[in-house]
């Protein structure tokens, strides 16, 4: 048995010896440097672990409090009226299936509510009602359709009243985001009651399915329109479903100080949840760019995740400063640029296209028409001149080939008048995922053959 100890008690220096790399061993002589004494070896192990995690503390306290799921509060709104057809309600109604099966549903992260418009609003579920996305796909799918008037906006102001309001159960501190599917049209004004939606922080995103106008829903969509209207057919609705996930993620998730709804005028700010009602207060900081000691300032609680700054002049870039003030958390400011629009001096002008990069169906034939002209132009990266078809008069279709696939156009239709009057038509297509279109060109006036 000693032996057998004074052999193992011989193995350990020359292991200790193959531990050291050359350079010590030739700092200490050639001699093995012997491991501290195994009783130091439990304090060691603990002035390690208190290191770490001091250090992970201080990290922690850089960054503030860890990101967590997404929460918000995220109402569908779909046209279920009789403009509608049944054929057409179904394929909305399995679109929303499909996003709601893309988002994070459940309790303490995002949850969702779908209302009916018609001639009165119907809510099919509230917020709450189900706890997991297999519940609300399920709730979808079982909702019928309303029928009825489209009275979207006695719908808009049914659900600030009803849904988004705290006192009717709404999360406070939350961010609420509406997708409103229509087919263009609506019986009463919209305006007023989106723009109440948007006072109050909600995201507004909106999907045309049909002619609508396109200036007005460029107007109750949250700015910038581009990022929240599409306009696409109701079979190619499924193209958008990615993009539109992504979008609705980034309007419940800030990960930074972000800016949204700019106008000439003003702008929202957004930024995730650095502080506690308890923990701290944020300082707002805004300022010309040209004129960095004009500076506004606005002291927030820190449960605050949202501003709204106003009375802001046109086209001017403002400095943006986000403060966290707290003596429980080191959380460093958050800094932004923000360019405010210029003032638009557009016209109104007719209905718009409900395209999905493959034809339209204006409302321009009219006897006195001597000519139409269709234009379209890719939103993204394409520059230079837009590409033009001249429509034999009389017609009130066309198809427009050799487009890109998964790609949004800007499309105007415009009819010349015998006399002298012009009336266009504008509206955002999206063509679908595939080959570029090799259907045939239009055949010449007085050719016989379907419309397409």
């Amino acid at each position: 048995g000693d032996g057998a100890s004074r052999g193992r008690g011989r193995v350990r220096p020359a292991r200790r010896r193959a531990l050291q790399s050359p350079s010590e061993r030739a700092a200490s002589g050639g001699r093995a440097r012997p491991f501290p004494p195994r009783a130091m070896l439990p304090w060691t192990a603990l002035s390690l672990a208190l290191s770490l995690r001091l250090a992970l503390a201080r990290s922690g306290a850089e960054r503030g409090p860890p990101a967590s799921a997404p929460q918000g509060d995220l109402l569908f709104l779909l046209d279920s009226s009789a403009s509608v057809s049944h054929y057409e309600f179904s394929r909305v109604r399995e679109f929303v299936g499909q996003l709601v099966g893309l988002l994070p549903l459940g309790p303490g992260a995002l949850r969702t509510s779908l209302v009916h418009v018609g001639s009165r609003p119907y809510t099919e579920f509230p917020f709450g009602q189900h706890s997991s996305g297999e519940a609300v796909q399920d709730a979808i799918r079982a909702a019928a359709q309303r029928m009825g008037d489209t009275n979207t906006g006695l719908a808009l102001a049914y659900a600030k009243e009803q849904l988004f309001a705290e006192v009717a159960g709404a999360r406070p501190g939350v961010p609420k985001v509406l997708v409103w599917v229509t087919d263009g049209g609506s019986s009463d004004p919209v305006g007023p009651p989106m723009q109440e939606l948007k006072d109050l922080g909600v995201t507004v995103f909106i999907v045309s399915t049909g002619r609508g106008n396109l200036l007005e829903l460029s107007d109750a969509a949250s700015a910038p329109p581009e990022k929240h209207l599409h306009f696409v057919d109701m079979d190619d609705l499924h193209i958008i479903a990615q993009e539109l996930r992504g979008s609705i993620l980034d309007a419940m998730r800030p990960q930074q100080l972000r800016a949204s709804e700019v106008t000439s005028s003003g702008f929202r700010l957004a930024w995730p949840p650095l502080l506690t009602a308890d923990s701290g207060y944020y300082m707002l900081e805004l300022a010309p760019s040209a004129e960095p000691g004009t500076v506004r300032r606005q002291q927030l609680p820190g449960n605050a995740t949202g501003w709204a700054w106003v009375n802001l002049n046109p086209d001017t870039d403002y400095e943006v400063t986000l403060v966290p003030e707290s003596n429980v958390h080191l959380v460093r400011p958050q800094y932004l640029r923000v360019h405010t629009l210029a003032v638009s001096r557009a016209r109104g002008g007719g209905r718009a296209v409900g395209a999905a990069g493959r034809s339209w169906a204006p409302a321009l034939g009219r006897p006195r028409c001597a000519a139409t002209t269709c234009s379209l132009r890719p939103l993204l990266g394409g520059g230079g001149a837009a590409q033009r078809v001249e429509v034999p008069a009389g017609r009130n279709s066309t198809t427009l080939q050799g487009l890109a696939p998964s790609t949004a156009y800007l499309v105007t239709v415009t009819a010349a008048f015998r006399s002298g009057r012009e009336s266009s038509l504008s509206a955002k297509a999206c063509t679908s995922d595939g080959e570029r279109s090799r259907v045939p060109r239009p055949q010449p006036p007085g050719a016989g053959g379907p419309e397409p």
